[in-house]
């Protein structure tokens, strides 16, 4: 039995234990820290004096002790030693620790290189090495030292942590080995959650005050902006995005629309060219079942819908909002008309309910009532695709002998690129055009 007695520690006569490293039952080897002793001017590592198994600790976190203090007894099976002289970190000391064994270890290492030998849930090794010769620890924005124990900042060192950036939990805001494999195990996590969304870890934007350059206006975003900002950001991220651009001759489909106009007053109505787009749009989904699908979670399978719901981006004072109309392949021109009047004005208002939310196959997303000659949509996950429409215009087309002019409506398609390839957005797109060319086909 080995009794372990605070050493000579110099002029110091009441040091608090801040760290106990070991509990009883724990095996030991010779000159391993067992606990650290902080004094106002120093820290310092209390070792074992050799190999053995603690069998009693006789000191808690707080408490204060001297040069004799007995504070643990190490079954050694070998006669009592003297116990070492304690390894002191002066906490206000520029002098980097060294030691001529070994070659200088950065402080700050690739956490990626470290994790082949550690991890970030190890404990310290139990067979401790000499402290290799390091710069000064790093300190933190303000450039304080950071507040931790020799061992702590040997078991940071091996893992590759850097102080600096870690909030202590104990007593005075000092580091524990324990803030040490949390702050590691939360990179490791950081750096997992990145890879598996987008492949990388994405640099944040940096911060500006621009209030240096003039006058501003903080003005707080509107619920929805803030719900659907972070839900497009995830699909740019996570959606390799292609957009397919073309026209579509819509002339005489204009004149049909135009024809419906008192038909459609009498039931209290407006038809507008969406009607048709959604029309249209279903014919193509029946044609290529690849575009009313989603991709399965694993990345493996195709999920094919039978239904055909359409989500419509509608335009409100609070932000852009998308919620969806059912069962469009059952429905008439009017009834069409009739629900998009019906989810527009709730749109407004705020009165969509959560279901009108939900089920959508394909999004189409029309600027025709503002401008524009074509855009990229943003898909709305988890569809695999959504179709942008802008304002049309009455342009000059070739008709092998003249010029006669034309309505010409812009279509630009945005597809998921892991789920359909150009080739097939192409042989979509022109059914699209083929079919707003002449109504008759949508009877097919």
């Amino acid at each position: 039995m080995t009794e372990i007695k605070i050493p000579d520690i110099g002029d110091f006569d009441a040091v608090e234990v801040i760290e106990i490293l070991v509990a009883v039952g724990d095996t030991v080897s010779a000159e391993e820290p067992l606990l650290t002793l902080e004094s106002d001017k120093a820290t310092m590592d209390i070792p074992s004096p050799g190999a053995g198994t603690v069998s009693k600790i006789l000191v808690s976190l707080g408490d204060k002790v001297a040069e004799g203090t007995l504070v643990m007894e190490l079954e050694t099976g070998s006669s009592p030693v003297t116990t070492p002289e304690p390894e002191v970190k002066k906490q206000d000391s520029s002098t980097p620790i060294q030691n001529q064994k070994q070659n200088p270890e950065p402080v700050e290492a690739s956490i990626s290189t470290t994790l082949s030998s550690h991890s970030a849930s190890d404990e310290a090794p139990s067979t401790p090495k000499a402290i290799p010769a390091a710069p000064e620890p790093a300190r933190d924005p303000s450039g304080i030292l950071p507040h931790a124990s020799p061992a702590v900042r040997r078991f940071s060192r091996e893992l590759g942590a850097s102080l600096g950036k870690i909030a202590g939990t104990g007593p005075k805001g000092r580091i524990l080995k324990e803030d040490v494999k949390s702050w590691v195990k939360t990179q490791l996590s950081e750096i997992s959650t990145h890879k598996q969304t987008s492949g990388s870890v994405i640099p944040a934007l940096p911060e500006i005050d621009f209030s240096e350059f003039g006058e501003i206006e903080s003005l707080k975003l509107s619920r929805i902006k803030r719900l659907s900002g972070p839900h497009l950001q995830r699909a740019w991220l996570n959606i390799p995005h292609v957009t397919h651009h073309d026209e579509a001759d819509i002339t005489d489909l204009e004149a049909f629309r135009k024809s419906l106009k008192k038909e459609a007053e009498a039931e209290g109505l407006r038809v507008t060219i969406l009607s048709f787009i959604m029309k249209v749009l279903v014919s193509a989904l029946k044609k290529f079942p690849n575009f009313n699908a989603s991709l399965a979670p694993n990345g493996e399978e195709l999920i094919l819908k039978k239904y055909f719901n359409i989500g419509i981006a509608v335009d409100t004072p609070n932000g852009l909002i998308v919620p969806v109309v059912k069962d469009v392949d059952r429905k008439s021109i009017f009834d069409l008309a009739r629900d998009l009047a019906d989810i527009s004005a709730r749109a407004r208002e705020g009165k969509l309910k959560p279901e009108d939310l939900k089920g959508g196959c394909i999004s189409i997303s029309s600027l025709g009532g503002i401008g524009g000659a074509g855009f990229t949509p943003i898909i709305n996950a988890p569809e695999v695709a959504i179709l942008g429409v802008s304002k049309a215009k009455m342009t000059p087309v070739w008709n092998g002998e003249s010029f006669s002019p034309r309505l010409l409506l812009p279509l630009d398609l945005s597809y998921d690129h892991r789920v359909v390839d150009g080739a097939e957005a192409a042989r979509f797109v022109a059914f699209l055009t083929q079919s707003f060319s002449d109504v008759r086909r949508l009877s097919l």
